[in-house]
């Protein structure tokens, strides 16, 4: 778990934003529970959260600034693999 927690920082942050939309708060709300579940496999926590983050990050009514911060938060997950 201590390996996800700079990810479930990072993911907080975005929730709590109100300059985020609602819906990328919303699914940032429900990765951090995803990745909380410690009763599911490390590797399928982190996969099934980096599907949600690249399906997320291909919206493209979605402003520049939140897709960087989707892109880093892949990273870290990526980096965790």
């Amino acid at each position: 778990m201590s390996e996800l927690k700079p990810v479930i920082e990072a993911l907080k942050e975005l929730e709590e934003d109100s300059g985020i939309p609602r819906n990328v708060r919303n699914k940032a709300r429900e990765m951090i529970d995803t990745l909380s579940n410690e009763k599911e496999d490390f590797n399928l926590r982190v996969s099934k959260v980096l599907e949600e983050l690249e399906e997320l990050s291909n919206d493209v009514n979605l402003q520049a600034f939140t897709r960087t911060l989707l892109w880093d938060i892949i990273s870290m997950l990526g980096n965790l693999e």
